[in-house]
């Protein structure tokens, strides 16, 4: 699967929790267990960035019970429902 169809697959989770593998910013690689659309914690603020225009994808990461970031150019892994993918850039 591309990169493009990993999001695409993502953002249709609807709320549903997901696994994900990618690199970090610093070259760490990690897996994280997530969903979208958690209103919990939000603040009304909103962010100082677009994080789409940096490829970022805002999550709420089920175990450490916080928003993260998925850096979407960097995702190797994508696990929904019991189905796996791996993510290339073709």
């Amino acid at each position: 699967m591309n990169r493009l169809e990993a999001m695409m697959r993502i953002t249709q989770t609807e709320g549903k929790i997901f696994s994900v593998i990618f690199e970090k910013k610093d070259g760490s690689i990690r897996q994280m267990v997530c969903r979208l659309n958690v209103k919990k914690g939000i603040n009304g603020k909103g962010m100082k960035y677009n994080p789409t225009e940096r490829n970022l994808l805002p999550v709420w990461d089920m175990n450490s019970d916080g928003f993260r970031m998925i850096n979407l150019e960097t995702v190797q892994k994508l696990t929904i429902a019991g189905n796996e993918w791996d993510v290339t850039d073709e």
